[in-house]
């Protein structure tokens, strides 16, 4: 693997998200999306929803999305594992076609998780039925457009769970 390739371009990500048609991304700003949040914020297609708590993504996304938008949720692993009855409600009740881009904190690619954070991430997501896809450096970076096709063509939420343990993202 090149040092390229090491860690998860923000730049690549955003061109992702472009790809893809994103409209909106709502999100509780954090310290380890600092330089996509950069990008994100200068991209004029691009519309940026802070939220105050990670459980009002998933209505604020839900109601862009049967507006006829095309959100994407970012949120940490740990704030979707505390929105589990939002997640529950909202995006499983309503089924919009919704991304979530999860940090996957605590994972590493040797699976010895330093935090059980990532232990319970992917318990969670299967618990509720969501297909998740890892991206842990840019030459994953397809995947984010298969989560995006998924979500469309099944109408329903899926996740993307960014185990970017190189920081690629707070470089």
């Amino acid at each position: 693997m090149t040092q390229q390739n090491a860690e998860l371009s923000p730049e690549i990500v955003l061109g992702e998200m472009k790809k893809a048609g994103v409209t909106h991304v709502v999100w509780l700003p954090d310290s380890e999306t600092n330089f996509l949040y950069v990008l994100m914020k200068e991209e004029p297609t691009i519309t940026l929803v802070p939220v105050s708590r990670e459980g009002q993504a998933f209505s604020i996304a839900a109601g862009l999305a049967v507006g006829g938008k095309k959100p994407v949720i970012l949120i940490q692993n740990t704030g979707m594992m505390e929105s589990g009855d939002s997640l529950r409600g909202w995006g499983l009740g309503m089924n919009p076609p919704v991304v979530m881009m999860v940090g996957y904190r605590g994972w590493t690619r040797h699976g010895v998780n330093s935090d059980t954070a990532a232990t319970y991430t992917e318990r969670l997501l299967n618990a509720f039925g969501i297909h998740y896809f890892l991206v842990a450096n840019s030459s994953d970076a397809n995947r984010i457009t298969l989560a995006f096709e998924e979500s469309e063509r099944n109408k329903c939420p899926v996740a993307i769970l960014v185990g970017d343990e190189y920081h690629g993202f707070n470089r």
